[in-house]
């Protein structure tokens, strides 16, 4: 029993390491870049633009498993997430929403 249940927990492990796709020096590059600092976590910019890069790579994932329906949602979750801080900002702060979709490569 206990054999089992320390092989699912490895299993476990070793799929959250294949899943891993935002390494902690990934995102400390990401708010460097769109935040300011490593630090500032907090700002709209750097927050839309880890949106951005989870939604592509789950984008990937989901080409590949077109039934994984849970991941599916998730997605469409974080889609609007980013959409309504999206529309947040062009709000409060037009020309660094035109900005940051430049850069990003969101709008078409």
């Amino acid at each position: 029993m206990h054999r089992k249940n320390s092989d699912k927990k490895h299993y476990y492990y070793l799929l959250f390491l294949k899943m891993s796709y935002l390494t902690v020096e990934k995102k400390a590059n990401i708010f460097k870049e769109f935040g300011g600092s490593e630090k500032n976590t907090g700002s709209v910019e750097a927050q839309i633009a880890l949106l951005t890069e989870r939604i592509n790579s789950i984008s990937g994932h989901l080409k590949e498993n077109k039934k994984d329906f849970s991941t599916h949602r998730g997605l469409m979750k974080m889609v609007g997430q980013r959409k309504r801080l999206l529309s947040y900002l062009s709000k409060t702060n037009l020309t660094g929403y035109r900005a940051l979709i430049e850069k990003l490569g969101i709008r078409k």
